[in-house]
This record gives structure tokens, C-alpha cells and sequence, in this order.
């Protein structure tokens, strides 16, 4: 489980914009997780609260949004979700295609009261 020290470097960095910002407390903070990456979102979760102890952010709410692995086709141009149409165009069944998106890991945003 390599979430725990990602999720650490997330902390220190929302510590940093938290700092640099003059915030003192943080309410909310969300996520946005590919469905291709190789972050789990369940995993992220189980390993939150230990990353954030002793921290600003110790009693925030954490949202992850999960966003989908998109890709468009080479041959029709058909926009389709590769894992439920299981690397396969969903309207010609070309196996040639483009990513669009899905590997993301970022932060989205940062609720602060």
C-alpha cells in the first residue's frame, strides 16, 4: 500500500497552501482520483486519518470524486469508458484508441472555515 506516503505529501502540501494562505483550519478536503490510476480510493481513505494526525488537517471531512477512464476511438471517434467496455470501442469495437482521461491524482479543492 503505497497510498499512505502519497497521502502524506498531500498533507504536507495542502499544510503549504494552508500557510501561505493564513488558514487555520480546513473543513473539507477533496480529492479526484482516475479510475486508471493506480490510487485506490478505499485505500486512501483507510490511510487518512493516519496521515492527517497531528495535523491541520486532523478533522477534516476527506470527498474523493472518482473520475472515469475515458478514451476516444481511432477509428469512429466514439468518447467510451475503456474499463466497462473492456478496452474496446463501445461502437465499432476498434481496440485502437486515445486516453482522455482516468490516470488523474490531484487535489481538487480545499473547503477552509
Amino acid at each position: 500500500m503505497h497510498e499512505l506516503g502519497v497521502v502524506m505529501e498531500v498533507v504536507k502540501n495542502v499544510e503549504q497552501i494552508a500557510k501561505d494562505n493564513k488558514l487555520t483550519k480546513i473543513h473539507t478536503l477533496v480529492l479526484q482520483i482516475g479510475e486508471l490510476s493506480s490510487m485506490i480510493p478505499r485505500y486512501i481513505e483507510a490511510c487518512y486519518p493516519a496521515a492527517v494526525d497531528g495535523t491541520i488537517l486532523e478533522n477534516t471531512k476527506l470527498e474523493i470524486e472518482v473520475l472515469p477512464g475515458n478514451a476516444i476511438c481511432k477509428q469512429c471517434n466514439n468518447v467510451f469508458n475503456i474499463i466497462k467496455c473492456d478496452g474496446k470501442c463501445s461502437n465499432c469495437q476498434e481496440q485502437s484508441w486515445e486516453l482522455l482521461c482516468g490516470k488523474e491524482f490531484m487535489i481538487k479543492e480545499i473547503i477552509a472555515c
